[in-house]
């Protein structure tokens, strides 16, 4: 917690393989990070209960961003105080930045009559769809149907339909957000935004020391964090193009895929940082 750098990273297709959801290539990059005491933390479209999981697996116990930046959640004790606008849930002080999960079926529920037929909800698909579309297991899948604050939508029809829906939802008040396989609908939140909260919830923490922040990331979920990051490390995906970034500068595309570039990349932007901040 004393570092004076720190490392937020989307999952999917960058620190976790698209298919297989494996870690293995960026375990040594991970131990290296473990060692100088960096914070890893996990930013994520998936639920709350899905980062417990992986960051059990990961034996990672530091903060992380849930539902692409829907809310900020810090183990008790992690912080001494914890932040003033955070509320205790279970074990963890929450941050929200937008409304639940509710408010936004609601939304999409109104949307039926000009798209019938053309998208599928998480909340309708069930678990065995959930797996089917993700390659999950049951236990797996489960977890990333609890969802707290918005929604992924899988998208059945045409690319122009696609952009009338998300011009339809985002005028009733939605945001939507393309992410590897889903449209996930929620508010006006966005990973940049929880990366700034919690940098300036670790200088509070830290006595005013200025935090050196690098975002990782490989979708368009993931823009507003890579562009809000001090140094921004894109990983390059089998699947899509990399993303369009706001920022010209301070921009690192891995020559690797997925975890195997996401070890790459941060080991050429570690070994430019000044001694300070990797020391």
């Amino acid at each position: 917690m004393n570092s004076r750098l720190l490392i937020f990273t989307d999952l999917d297709g960058s620190l976790l393989d698209h298919k297989s959801y494996s870690h293995s290539a960026a375990a040594s990059m991970l131990e290296r990070l473990k060692k100088m005491g960096v914070p890893v933390i996990l930013a994520s479209s998936k639920t709350r209960s899905e980062l417990i999981a992986i960051r059990g697996e990961l034996d990672n116990s530091h903060p992380f961003i849930v539902e692409n930046g829907a809310a900020v959640l810090i183990p008790d004790g992690y912080f001494d105080p914890p932040p003033a606008d955070a509320h205790r849930s279970g074990d963890y002080w929450v941050t929200e930045f937008c409304a639940p999960r509710a408010h936004w079926l609601a939304l999409l529920k109104r949307q039926r009559r000009n798209h019938s037929g053309e998208f599928l909800t998480f909340a309708e698909s069930g678990t065995k769809q959930i797996r089917e579309m993700t390659g999950l297991n049951v236990i797996a899948a489960e977890r990333a149907a609890s969802r707290e604050y918005g929604e992924p939508v899988r998208w059945l029809a045409s690319a122009a339909r696609r952009e009338q829906f998300i011009d339809a939802v985002e005028k009733s008040g939605a945001r939507v957000l393309m992410g590897g396989r889903f449209l996930h609908v929620s508010g006006d939140i966005d990973k940049g935004r929880a990366l700034r909260w919690l940098r300036k919830a670790y200088e509070r923490n830290g006595f005013g020391a200025r935090r050196f922040t690098i975002a990782v990331g490989d979708g368009q979920n993931d823009v507003a964090m890579l562009d809000a990051a001090d140094q921004a490390l894109i990983v390059r995906s089998r699947v899509h193009e990399p993303p369009k970034l706001t920022r010209t500068s301070g921009v690192v595309v891995s020559e690797k895929f997925g975890p195997e570039g996401w070890r790459e990349g941060l080991a050429a932007i570690l070994d430019t940082l000044p001694r300070e901040l990797t020391g």
